[in-house]
């Protein structure tokens, strides 16, 4: 009888590659990557390989998709600087700089929905709020999964092994959701901000569950932080973190490196790619 192996690839979008020319759409109007990740088109060709390669021993494949709107409280066009000129990417912004008016949203009636964002987010510790580049827009060529990992994943349906799992996480623009299991603060009035208890059950209940993705240091991070904290302890060495199928935001490689090592002491595994071909194969011949 075949183990329940279940394949969990976070994010693996246009947006977050950094593709070569051939990768690129023939028209630049369509797009370029938004926010590349310094090796994460090497990350998606092992993805790729591994879903060709694991087939029939995959029982199920889940893939998380970062949805934004283009107005979203991470984005520059949901801020102003305090002269009401841009903010650029990658800036962080607190309770503190809003109430001092270093930076206001551009909409004057969000003020006090967003001052109680940032103080229930900053109050968590996790993140402090940041300012990305526009990305993952719904229905752009940056939206959609990176092409070998697509026809990966079209050859694994055609296979009859199963239909992909998308769980589509962000389209909520007034919170940040790095982790497909809950935004960092949830809307109470949106259900698809909230713990996602279907999905964690779901992969509490495979035998093993390998976690890859992209970006290793935010969104793979926080999806395995919170699908930890769900999980009965007793389950979670069957968690393996992939770890040459992810790879940090540029600056942020520290963070990375921190989170494997907390996972590893909570008792998680860690392995390459071609470390668990061997075991998918053999499962797909039982």
């Amino acid at each position: 009888m075949k183990h329940d192996f279940h394949l969990l690839v976070i994010d693996p979008q246009n947006d977050f590659c950094d593709l070569p020319a051939s990768y690129l759409p023939a028209d630049p109007r369509d797009g370029a990557p938004a926010l590349p990740v310094p090796g994460a088109h090497a990350d998606m060709l092992k993805v790729a390989e591994l879903i060709d390669r694991g087939h029939a021993g995959l029982s199920g494949i889940s893939v998380t998709l970062d949805s934004h709107h283009r107005l979203d409280i991470a984005h520059p066009t949901f801020w102003m600087d305090g002269g009401q000129g841009e903010v650029p990417p990658f800036t962080q912004i607190a309770a503190a700089d809003v109430r001092a008016g270093r930076y206001l949203p551009r909409d004057p009636a969000a003020l006090a929905r967003v001052l109680a964002y940032l103080d229930t987010l900053e109050a968590a510790g996790r993140y402090t709020l940041m300012v990305w580049p526009v990305h993952c827009e719904m229905g752009t060529w940056g939206h959609a999964v990176h092409a070998d990992v697509g026809a990966a994943l079209a050859r694994w349906e055609e296979g009859a092994s199963g239909i992909v799992n998308r769980v589509v996480k962000g389209s909520n623009p007034w919170t940040e959701h790095y982790s497909a299991i809950q935004a960092e603060v949830p809307d109470r009035d949106d259900a698809s901000t909230q713990l996602n208890s279907r999905f964690i059950d779901l992969l509490a209940g495979a035998e093993r569950v390998f976690i890859c993705g992209e970006a290793g240091s935010h969104c793979v991070r926080a999806t395995t932080e919170h699908l930890v904290a769900n999980v009965a302890p007793v389950g979670l060495s069957k968690l393996v973190l992939l770890t040459d199928c992810m790879s940090p935001v540029s600056g942020f490689e520290a963070q990375q490196r921190g989170f494997i090592d907390a996972m590893r002491a909570r008792g998680l595994q860690t392995a390459g790619a071609a470390d668990v071909w061997p075991e998918l194969v053999a499962n797909a011949r039982r």
